[in-house]
């Protein structure tokens, strides 16, 4: 068995992991890389092997920087089945048509500006086309059931916790009269997060790759999380301004919405107009109400028990028409809008973020990850100006990072996930998808533990075990 690092090594996006078995070639998720946008087109179109040769492939989660090359992948010769959960899969359907969508119209724009020099036209990285013609491909299963999907290869999908549908991937490996336990962490989710369950450890592993997006970082008490926000509304709302929150439209939108909705319940905010502002964000809800096979026994209770419905309230409005989303930047009395990208790098935010950014009553509030060298990162980290469609705008509006939405495991919820693999059987450990200062203090960390062979590898690396 062989594995090569085809992305997400040494760095957050872009996940990507090829497996050689039996003579065969079984790929791991199939993620974009995000980051300058001069080097995006470049990563995402050079694949590090021959897509025609891959034989199958395993997808741990919709998240786009785990899926959204797919594509691309199928685009250049990948004709077989995509392995996912029935929700993943499902997810994907709306996900890749929508990420195939910006890609288009960033090049429409992108190129109108070139014309105006007499540049030639650059082509998007994939079009609607292209993702429509990758659906057909995926397979959905259900968590728990071990399916062989090439010879010697058996797959079990174990719930991660992290979005719906998200799964860590149990392959057991029968190669030359050997057998292995392979695992691969996926994103872990966090325990006693809303809606979801928490992740379901692996156990028995001879070789695990894991995620260390917070490697070395401790996430705030879950429990502190509803007071911390309906400190930022109520502030906000005492000033007059406005809630921008850049949000992922998978995942992050369906937790902040439920959350919002039991502070309503208990009286803890004002009642104030709440704005989803992201066709994508609004279907993905509605797969989210498709699978409660997926929920956590708390939102059985306080929910759907009672026929209620976690991501529907009277002040909420899920918007997909353009011209309601512009009405937006009319309204003057305070209200909340959710929007889509979660890192400001494209979609509905960036109109919102231009608009609001410049005024010291509004808030931006930004609730996940960010990738080095993203808009969302460089307003987490303090910059006083930032470029918006190629302008230059003043940041005066106040911006606030709440960690406690994180959708990752953090330094003491991935350790505590090994739990059940042990120091001495465990041949390897990879580290990967997370910043160095993360991954390399996680590897540290994980030799404290008492595994042995632990490693950081490189983008291109192949391991034969």
């Amino acid at each position: 068995m062989k594995i090569k690092f085809c992305g997400a090594a040494r760095n957050v996006t872009g996940s990507q992991h090829l497996l050689s078995i039996n003579g065969k070639k079984l790929l791991i998720d199939c993620g974009l890389f995000q980051g300058r946008r001069k080097d995006t087109y470049q990563k995402n179109t050079s694949f590090h092997y021959d897509p025609a040769e891959i034989d199958a492939m395993v997808l741990s989660h919709a998240h786009i920087d785990h899926s959204g090359n797919i594509p691309n992948l199928v685009k250049h010769g990948f004709n077989g089945p995509i392995y996912a959960t029935l929700a993943t899969a499902a997810l994907c359907q709306v996900m890749l048509l929508d990420s195939a969508h910006i890609h288009e119209k960033d090049a429409e724009y992108v190129n109108k500006r070139r014309a105006r020099k007499k540049k030639p036209p650059v082509e998007p990285l994939y079009t609607m086309d292209d993702a429509e013609n990758a659906l057909p491909q995926f397979v959905g299963f259900q968590y728990d059931r071990a399916v062989e999907i090439l010879p010697g290869v058996k797959l079990t999908f174990r719930d991660a916790g992290h979005i719906l549908g998200s799964a860590s991937t149990l392959l057991e490996i029968s190669e030359n009269d050997h057998t292995h336990r392979f695992g691969f962490s996926g994103d872990l989710g966090r325990q006693s997060m809303p809606i979801l369950r928490d992740p379901n450890k692996m156990r028995d592993l001879d070789i695990f790759i894991t995620e260390s997006t917070y490697g070395n970082r401790k996430h705030p008490p879950a429990e502190d999380v509803a007071e911390e926000l309906s400190r930022i509304v109520n502030e906000t709302v005492s000033r007059g301004g406005k809630i921008i929150i850049p949000s992922f439209a998978v995942g992050r939108t369906q937790t902040l919405v439920y959350m919002l909705h039991k502070l309503f319940d208990e009286n803890r905010i004002p009642n104030l107009p709440i704005y989803v502002d992201s066709p994508l964000a609004t279907n993905v809800t509605e797969i989210f109400r498709q699978h409660p096979e997926c929920f956590d026994r708390e939102t059985y209770r306080l929910f759907l028990r009672n026929h209620d419905d976690p991501f529907g309230f009277g002040r909420l409005k899920y918007i997909r028409d353009v011209e309601e989303s512009k009405s937006l930047n009319g309204i003057d009395t305070p209200h909340i809008i959710i929007s889509a990208s979660g890192m400001c790098e494209a979609g509905r935010i960036l109109h919102h973020l231009k608009n609001n950014i410049r005024d010291p009553k509004n808030l931006i509030l930004l609730v996940g990850y960010a990738a080095q060298h993203t808009l969302a990162r460089k307003l987490m980290d303090g910059w006083d100006k930032v470029r918006i469609f190629g302008d230059e705008y003043p940041v005066r509006a106040q911006v606030e990072t709440m960690d406690h939405f994180s959708g990752h495991a953090d330094r003491d919820e991935l350790i505590d996930y090994m739990e059940f693999m042990s120091p001495e059987r465990m041949k390897h450990v990879f580290v990967v998808h997370g910043e160095e200062s993360q991954s390399l203090s996680y590897c540290e960390l994980l030799k404290e533990k008492g595994y042995s062979n632990v490693h950081y590898p490189e983008e291109g690396k192949e391991i034969t075990m």
